[in-house]
């Protein structure tokens, strides 16, 4: 369970971390264009990796 929140938790910070460094400039891209998102994204791929 630990090991699946801790995915979980590093997931998000690389999602943000996409947003903030990459990102969208144009603000269409539909994960990335807003940063709960992005940081839903990462959570949920990191929380299937783990």
């Amino acid at each position: 369970m630990l090991r699946m929140i801790i995915g979980a938790a590093i997931g998000g910070a690389l999602g943000f971390a996409y947003y903030k460094f990459v990102g969208c400039s144009s603000g269409t891209c539909p994960i990335t264009s807003k940063p709960l998102n992005s940081i839903l994204y990462g959570a949920v791929m990191g929380l299937l990796i783990s």
